[in-house]
This record gives structure tokens, C-alpha cells and sequence, in this order.
């Protein structure tokens, strides 16, 4: 019955259902790594740098939760690394490197002192073609900025990849400059419980001088209970969902966009989940 109601292309009561049943249906049929590494390939060959920027644009538009989370996270940056020559800043999200140009701005802005030389370690499930090109960019304007910056990716589309990805061995961490941990919906990647606590762990060995970490809802991952976990997953999707319609035309493509990816980030909840209650 539900599928027959569910649809990726209707309103939010249709999308909605849509997007559980996938995922309720890869945990029933313990498939969930399947499905994850084929949405990944398809995304590899369907997904552009111009496509990815306009989303991220528009949502940023629509949702100003991300773009609040970017100025507070950038003002305990500047706040705890004020005056270090050498910055290495670990950007853990999927936000398309929006946060930095205003960092790199502000950086570059002091009079009082020497631009730092800055490191930028991305890491990300984001498509490496994307991300190759938004490191191009981004190193483009902190070269206009009069700041030195290093950029490099890391790939980290599953938990134990993004827990391997901080080691510093990985990150390459040298002797002088200062660690600062960005984490952007990490935790919701990170998946529950152990899985969250094993990927703090392995950010606190990098001993940062901050950590910092955005999330529009944690909670549908902290709960012990599967059915607790669900309802809070549920809550927050279906206002997720109702918050995009609005924000866009019915079948508009940045709509259709937005709820993919929203549908795409719940499946993920329910892949880490399952993985952890195997």
C-alpha cells in the first residue's frame, strides 16, 4: 500500500515514504552496502561542479541553518587560532567548501599581522571530480586573498574510511602548525552510538586546538532503541521535506535535487544503523 503511495517525484507525504521505504528495505534485505555503493557510482557520473555549486547556493538560500553554522564555526576558528603562523584545519562535511572563502576574507584582512599559512584537508564523500575542481577554486581565491593555502582531498564515504582518514599518518600532520577539527553533519555521517564515539576518538588523537561541530539534528542517531531512533529520524525528515517544498516549485530541479540528497542522507542513517545492530 505504501508503495503505491510513495513517489521520489511527488510532494513532501509522497517523497517521504518513498525515502524510508528504500531504506527500511536495505535493512530488511541486508543490502545496504549495495545500494550505497551503487547511488555512490551513480552519483560519480552524473554529478557536476556547476550542478553541485547550484545546489548548495539554493539551499543555502532555503536553509539558514547551514550558513549560521558556517559564521559561529568561523568565529571559534578565528577566536582559537588567532596569531598561529600555521594552520591545518580538517574540514570533515559535505558542504562543497562554502564555509572557507569568508575565513580566507577575514584572514586576509588583519592588518595586525601576516596572512597564516593554511592547510586544508577536505574530507568527503562528495564526487572527486567535484571535489577536485572546488580545491582549483579555492586555492584560486586564497592566491587572490594574499593567503597561502594547500588544499588536498581525502574520500571517506563509509564509516570505517572516515575513521581511517583521520589518522594523522593519513593527514600528514607536521611539526609546528596548529590542528583545527571542522565537523559539518559528521556525527549524522558517523552514524550511532559506538560508531559516533569511535569517530571522536579518533579526532580527539589529533589533539586540535578546537573542535568544532555544526548538526541540524543529532538526535535520530544518539538514541539506544531502534524505534526511538526512527521516530526521531522521521520527525526530522518529514519537516526536512516540508521545509524544501516550500522553499521550491513542485518537480522544480532544484527541488527535486534537494530531496534527493535528503532522501539519500536518510537511507545513510539507516545503513549505519543496521550495520551496527548486525
Amino acid at each position: 500500500m505504501l508503495n503505491e503511495f510513495a513517489s521520489p517525484y511527488g510532494d513532501c507525504e509522497q517523497h517521504l515514504p518513498y525515502a524510508f521505504l528504500q531504506a527500511l528495505f536495505c535493512r530488511a534485505t541486508a543490502s545496504d552496502d549495495h545500494y550505497y555503493s551503487t547511488s555512490l557510482a551513480v552519483t560519480e557520473r552524473t554529478v557536476s561542479f556547476a550542478s553541485t555549486r547550484r545546489l548548495a547556493l539554493k539551499f543555502q538560500e532555503a536553509a539558514p541553518w547551514s550558513t549560521f553554522g558556517h559564521v559561529a564555526t568561523n568565529d571559534a576558528l578565528l577566536q582559537t587560532l588567532d596569531g598561529e603562523p600555521a594552520l591545518h584545519i580538517v574540514d570533515v562535511s559535505n558542504t562543497f567548501c562554502t564555509q572557507w572563502p569568508t575565513l580566507l576574507e577575514v584572514l586576509a584582512s588583519r592588518a595586525d599581522a601576516d596572512a597564516p599559512r593554511v592547510r586544508l584537508t577536505v574530507v568527503s564523500s562528495t564526487a572527486a571530480g567535484v571535489v577536485a575542481e572546488i580545491g582549483a577554486r579555492i586555492e584560486k581565491f586564497a592566491w587572490l586573498m594574499g593567503v597561502p593555502l594547500e588544499f588536498r582531498a581525502i574520500a571517506a564515504p563509509t564509516l570505517p574510511r572516515l575513521i581511517d582518514a583521520l589518522r594523522p599518518k593519513k593527514l600528514e600532520l607536521r611539526e609546528g602548525e596548529v590542528v583545527a577539527v571542522n565537523c559539518v553533519g559528521a556525527l549524522h555521517r558517523a552514524g550511532c552510538e559506538d560508531s559516533r564515539d569511535s569517530f571522536l576518538r579518533a579526532a580527539a588523537v589529533l589533539r586540535p586546538r578546537v573542535l568544532t561541530v555544526v548538526e541540524d539534528e543529532a538526535d535520530f542517531g544518539a538514541a539506544s532503541e531502534f524505534m526511538e531512533s526512527f521516530e526521531e529520524c522521521l520527525w526530522f525528515y518529514g519537516s526536512y521535506f516540508e521545509m524544501l517544498e516550500k522553499a521550491s516549485r513542485r518537480c522544480a530541479t532544484s527541488g527535486l535535487l534537494w530531496r534527493g540528497s535528503a532522501s539519500g542522507a536518510s537511507s545513510d542513517c539507516w545503513r549505519a544503523r543496521a550495520a551496527q545492530t548486525q
